[in-house]
């Protein structure tokens, strides 16, 4: 999980755009971290902060 908030969104966009599917930036306490969307689950401590999808604008 990252702590830094730009490197996390720069590592999101990256990602959607490799695997060309959507994924999620999500905080967690302190950090930050992506998965995949479709293998997000409903966490109670999860807040979502944005979802790159592929070919859209970050």
């Amino acid at each position: 999980m990252k702590q830094d908030l730009s490197l996390a969104q720069n590592h999101a966009f990256q990602l959607a755009r490799t695997l060309m599917v959507p994924v999620t930036l999500f905080r967690s306490g302190n950090e930050f971290g992506v998965l995949p969307s479709d293998e997000l689950d409903d966490e109670d401590d999860l807040v979502i902060v944005h979802e790159y999808v592929p070919g859209g604008s970050h």
